[in-house]
């Protein structure tokens, strides 16, 4: 046993110091894990490293169909434009943009639903153009849709947990153990024996988060999973997604219109008419109050009114992000009146 555990520290040490092939890394540590080998727990900061979804010039292209006095008539839609992105492994990432901007486009790229007409999406190094990859793909990256009721097929809440575990083949006592785990997972437990349509639709959507983890993904895609949803829901159902990227380690990409669930994450991209316009930390993008304002988004309340308040002269940060941060901020300019 204690040659083993050498041999496999050594061995991971050494590609840790090279640093490169480091999904190689992976996959040998998790292939050493699988035969029972004792290894040190990877670090949070070595995963990072690593791509979970990677695009490069992607682009989409679908054709429309217009009714005009001359007839009907074809015209070419570029949905994306050579889109550039990188998203780490473990982040907790927010898409943003206008209605039609292309953020819901690039969200079912991530899940094979679409396929590039152009350029490359790779998801955890697999290319989604590739057919034989797509069952892959989407056990890799599972997607949380707006409308809870889309989602959920089952008349017990355990048996729709259940649905995407036996269509993968996994043996029962597996798929009961993964059921019950990602139930106390969403917080969602006793209501195990409930029919999904009796319940709120924040739980609504916390089932249909729970369906998505009991295939193992590693990466979780919503797409505007709260649009439809009272402040209630909304609170139970980002308590969650955040609860699941800090102590799951899941790779989380939120798709939304709320600027306030948009500060919570890691990065921030904006889409805007296909293009991605703007990338970077919450600060970095919501300091940028009149470029948001020109692709048509909001920006924090409380962002909004320090804004407003250095128009006037008044000293504050541009960055300002919450309330404590405003008050805070308010507090420190008293202090040298």
């Amino acid at each position: 046993m204690h040659k083993q555990k050498c041999l496999a520290v050594v061995c991971l040490d050494f590609f840790m110091e090279k640093r490169y092939l480091i999904d190689s890394c992976e996959y040998f540590y998790h292939r050493l894990k699988e035969l029972g080998t004792w290894l040190p727990t990877m670090e949070k900061g070595d995963k990072e490293t690593m791509k979970m979804v990677r695009a490069k010039d992607l682009t989409y292209e679908y054709v429309r169909v217009l009714e005009t006095e001359q007839g009907t008539q074809e015209e070419k839609v570029a949905a994306l434009k050579q889109i550039n992105i990188e998203i780490n492994k473990g982040d907790f990432v927010a898409v943003l943009g206008h209605n039609g901007s292309g953020k819901s486009t690039f969200a079912k790229h991530i899940n094979a639903l679409l396929q590039p007409t152009g350029g490359t999406l790779w998801v955890d190094d697999m290319d989604t153009k590739e057919d034989e990859l797509v069952w892959e793909i989407r056990q890799t990256a599972g997607m949380v849709f707006q409308n809870p009721d889309n989602q959920l097929v089952a008349t017990v809440v355990e048996e729709d947990i259940a649905f995407g575990p036996e269509n993968m083949g996994i043996e029962p006592k597996e798929i009961r153990r993964r059921v019950d785990e990602a139930l106390a997972t969403v917080r969602m437990s006793d209501y195990a024996t409930h029919t999904p349509s009796k319940l709120s639709g924040g739980q609504k959507q916390r089932i249909a988060i729970a369906g998505v983890l009991a295939m193992k993904p590693e990466c979780i895609v919503l797409d505007e999973p709260t649009a439809m949803l009272d402040p209630v829901g909304r609170r139970d159902v980002m308590e969650t997604i955040e609860r699941l990227n800090r102590e799951e380690g899941i790779t989380i990409i939120l798709i939304t219109h709320y600027m306030d669930e948009a500060v919570r994450a890691d990065k921030v991209f904006v889409i805007d008419d296909g293009d991605l316009v703007m990338q970077g930390t919450p600060k970095e993008i919501f300091s940028q109050v009149e470029t948001l304002q020109g692709y048509g988004l909001d920006v924090p309340q409380v962002t909004e009114t320090a804004h407003l308040l250095r128009k006037e002269g008044i000293e504050l940060p541009a960055d300002i992000l919450t309330i404590e941060e405003m008050v805070g901020a308010i507090c420190q300019l008293k202090s040298t009146i």
